[in-house]
């Protein structure tokens, strides 16, 4: 998982214990650390410009305008836009074990000016140009984008002369990255844009609060007070993706997250994700992520 150094755990100041803020400025961004060491709930956050923001430790359950909750864990990131009201609850805080996220702030401008430079010099195979960010993408980080938001942690904090010059190159890096990243998206703009109301939304929570646990079609159907086949037909026409391939993607979301700790266990985390056995785990793990858990845990272990 991201690292914050031993250098800003001493020079930081811990004034409040929800969302305490230790920032950082520099031409074209902004870097902000939040840690919270108290149960809170319904805390208010709002930037002006778009933010980049990255789960440290800890978990935080996002309540964001328009769109329903979901949970924001470690090794996940979230692009928000410009004056999106973020309404945070910290279920789990407490002094010996904080809740710690990074934003990062980045200009307009900058974003702008890559893809300006995209268009130009790489064209998209499908002669569409490249264009704003995916606003309100939840995704599971991949290693490229780990490393490069590592060493922001780094370049931020240090006190060096040309760090200005250091940072707008990685940013430039950062964002190219996410906007051309193909993995499968864990939190859909459909998932997020269910209203209460909808039926679907329960069985969306449902399904997320209760991913430990063998999950059935003919639950899941009878739960939405529909038959299996028509239960089938609403949820893969409403969110895009089969109820199968979403509960797939939510465990192998939480495996993601889990994997980063190189004290777990991989058969702890299977279960703990409600993969019925390690041979099925390691199959559906390997199909989205293109490695297995073991040599991701590895790697994930090398770079941090």
């Amino acid at each position: 998982m991201l690292k914050l150094s031993d250098e800003f755990i001493k020079g930081r100041k811990l004034e409040s214990l929800v969302e305490n803020q230790t920032s950082y400025t520099l031409n074209n961004a902004a870097m902000h650390v939040f840690e919270t060491h108290e149960q809170a709930d319904k805390v208010m956050l709002q930037f002006d410009q778009p933010v980049l923001a990255s789960m440290i430790m800890g978990k935080k359950v996002m309540h964001l305008r328009d769109h329903q909750s979901f949970q924001f864990l470690p090794g996940e990131s979230l692009i928000l836009p410009a004056k999106e009201i973020m309404s945070i609850d910290f279920p789990e805080a407490e002094d010996k074990n904080p809740t710690k996220c990074l934003a990062m702030a980045i200009s307009e401008e900058k974003i702008n000016n890559v893809l300006r430079l995209m268009n130009e010099n790489m064209p998209k195979d499908s002669g569409k140009e490249w264009s704003l960010m995916d606003y309100n993408f939840h995704f599971v980080n991949d290693s490229g984008i780990y490393q490069i938001l590592q060493r922001l942690l780094f370049l931020f904090t240090e006190n060096h002369a040309s760090k200005d010059f250091f940072v707008d190159n990685m940013l430039r890096e950062l964002i190219i990255r996410i906007l051309q990243t193909n993995q499968q998206k864990i939190y859909t703009k459909e998932t997020l844009s269910l209203t209460e109301d909808n039926r679907l939304s329960f069985i969306v929570k449902y399904i997320r609060s209760n991913i430990h646990e063998p999950l059935t079609i003919e639950e899941l159907s009878k739960k939405a007070c529909m038959s299996p086949s028509h239960f089938h037909r609403v949820f893969k026409s409403e969110l895009r993706i089969s109820p199968v391939e979403f509960i797939k993607n939510e465990r192998i979301k939480l495996a993601v997250s889990l994997l980063q700790n190189p004290k777990r266990k991989i058969k702890d985390v299977y279960m703990e994700c409600g993969f019925e056995s390690r041979s099925y785990f390691n199959r559906v793990f390997k199909t989205k992520q293109h490695i297995s858990p073991g040599e991701y845990q590895l790697k994930m272990q090398q770079y941090f």
